[in-house]
């Protein structure tokens, strides 16, 4: 069919009513149907398709006159009193798409993910011959466990050319259960075969998302918590497993696992932040020996060197950041992390100043705290999101303040809360007040464009007693801004805070300040007739 305006806006328009309807839900599944059934029986009449809108007559129980918008989706009408999107404008929609394509292919797609998990659910209950199934009863064999695990996996997830990605939750589930089922009976066989089943299921599910080329939203909305799933799990483990003495017999276990563990950082572009996450609880938890980390770095530097160039390198500079640090290598850690922006290394750094914290290194943790501190700054402004940063900006306060503690090091202390407003006002707000500075705990305020009554009650009646000066300029603001809305409540608000500046300037015996502050006023805003009248109804100025 000839491509015209019309043809790619409804193409277009047969996209949004894809992902606006959903499959799973039963309003959705019913409309649907009670539009395909009035377009199949005829009923939708006098369809004329335009530019940019498609009209129709729709014979229901009473007529309805229907108006599509191919631009914009929310302005299509209904005579009809349903709100929203209803069966008379579904029943269109197919009218039209019958001229552009076929009805029953977009209706067969659109319910696929029912179909797949319908499927799904099947498959779960077969055997699968296929699979190796003896790992419970046969001696542990690393290689053989792999093989089973990607075997298994493929034949689940990876054998369709298209897989919904709100399918691969259940699909992944059921993989799940069959790799638990296969597990060696022995304990610490046991803990170590989950393990590495986690570090295999980790790598093919991130290079299987990549492959379906689902974006960063879509592996959010469907199936982000899988892999948060197997990071918790994996620390749980890796910490069971590393506190027992280890027997020889892990020895060739834990020299593939340690393979298998640095192709997570480069399997895949996307997932960048779980794929290191799961790096790193790996060799602080369980990859402790020292010579297995010195070996690592070599590793490390050889990945880096092998790289292609359209590459990304951070996952391997952050693990070599992390294995330096781990080694004591602290100087060539710290000199890695100057050649990376902001941007790229700020998030990974609160965690090594978790780290060391937790070890009680305080030495070494004071020098990664003002390398952060000069990238902080510029993290937040590339984040973006207020609760994002606030969360960030917690995150990292918390793990600086033992340090700053311990070290008696609060002006660190607050070069952090600095380097970090506004999102950090809560806390730097609490310091300043509970130490007495209130001049700077107003000048806070003011940063921020706190209005003088959007403040603390509490706070406000002890500064008022100790320093009623701090809160002159926050009231004179405060009026300034009601002022400048230019309305009459405005007006009385601003009046509120001008009778309130008055009174602090009589308890500062500074009346002749607050009468030419006054007479300044009024002589600037003499064309505010409105202003005038509520300053002389409360009495603020002489009728």
């Amino acid at each position: 069919m000839e491509s015209t305006p019309a043809n790619e806006l409804l193409h277009e328009f047969s996209e949004e009513m894809r992902e606006l309807l959903n499959a799973n839900t039963v309003e959705d599944a019913k409309l649907v149907q009670k539009g395909l059934m009035l377009y199949r029986q005829g009923m939708v009449q006098q369809l004329h398709i335009g530019d940019k809108t498609v009209t129709a007559v729709v014979q229901d129980v009473t007529p309805v006159k229907v108006e599509l918008d191919l631009d914009f989706m929310a302005l299509s009408e209904c005579s009809c009193p349903t709100e929203g999107l209803c069966r008379h404008q579904v029943a269109v929609f197919f009218s039209a798409y019958s001229k552009v394509g076929s009805v029953s292919d977009w209706v067969t797609e659109w319910r696929e993910p029912i179909r797949e998990q319908k499927a799904v659910a099947g498959w779960g209950m077969q055997t699968a011959k296929d699979l190796i199934k003896a790992n419970g009863v046969l001696k542990p064999d690393y290689s053989r466990w792999v093989h089973s695990f990607e075997v298994s996996f493929d034949t689940l997830l990876a054998s369709k050319k298209y897989t919904s990605p709100y399918v691969i939750p259940e699909l992944f589930g059921i993989y799940e259960r069959r790799i638990h089922a296969s597990a060696p009976v022995e304990q610490e066989w046991r803990l170590l075969y989950e393990l590495v089943g986690i570090v295999v299921s980790f790598r093919k599910l991130a290079a299987l998302s990549e492959r379906l080329g689902h974006d960063e939203d879509t592996v959010k909305r469907a199936y982000l918590h899988l892999f948060h799933n197997m990071m918790d799990d994996a620390e749980d483990l890796a910490v069971k497993i590393g506190v027992q003495s280890l027997p020889f017999a892990f020895d060739e276990f834990i020299e593939k696992l340690k393979t298998d563990a640095l192709e997570l950082l480069t399997c895949a572009s996307r997932l960048e932040y779980e794929r290191i996450y799961l790096y790193r609880l790996l060799w602080v938890h369980f990859f402790k020996k020292k010579p297995w980390r010195e070996d690592e770095l070599l590793k490390i530097q050889a990945g880096l060197k092998g790289l292609q160039d359209w590459e990304n390198p951070l996952p391997l500079m952050v693990a070599g950041v992390h294995v330096n640090l781990l080694v004591a290598d602290d100087e060539k850690a710290l000199k890695l992390i100057g050649q990376f922006g902001a941007a790229e290394i700020a998030p990974y750094m609160v965690y090594w100043i978790d780290y060391l914290s937790g070890l009680k290194a305080w030495r070494r943790v004071g020098p990664v705290i003002e390398l952060f501190l000069q990238k902080v700054k510029a993290y937040l402004e590339v984040l973006g999101g207020y609760h994002s940063c606030a969360a960030f900006a917690r995150n990292a306060l918390r793990a600086v303040a033992p340090y700053c503690a311990e070290d008696d090091r609060l002006d660190l202390y607050e070069r952090a809360l600095l380097s970090m407003l506004p999102y950090s006002f809560g806390e730097y707000e609490y310091l300043l007040f509970e130490r007495g500075q209130y001049d700077r705990w107003g000048e806070l305020q003011a940063f921020v464009g706190l209005d003088f009554y959007d403040l603390p009650k509490d706070r406000l009646k002890i500064i008022e007693k100790e320093r009623p000066e701090v809160l002159l300029a926050m009231l004179h603001q405060t009026a300034q801004r009601e002022i400048d809305h230019k309305n009459r409540a405005s007006y009385r608000l601003a009046v509120r805070h001008l009778k309130k500046l008055r009174t602090l300037y009589k308890k500062l015996k500074r009346v002749d300040d607050w009468q030419y502050f006054l007479d300044t006023l009024m002589e600037r805003t003499k064309r505010l007739r409105a202003f005038h009248e509520e300053c002389r109804r409360s009495k603020l100025i002489e009728g």
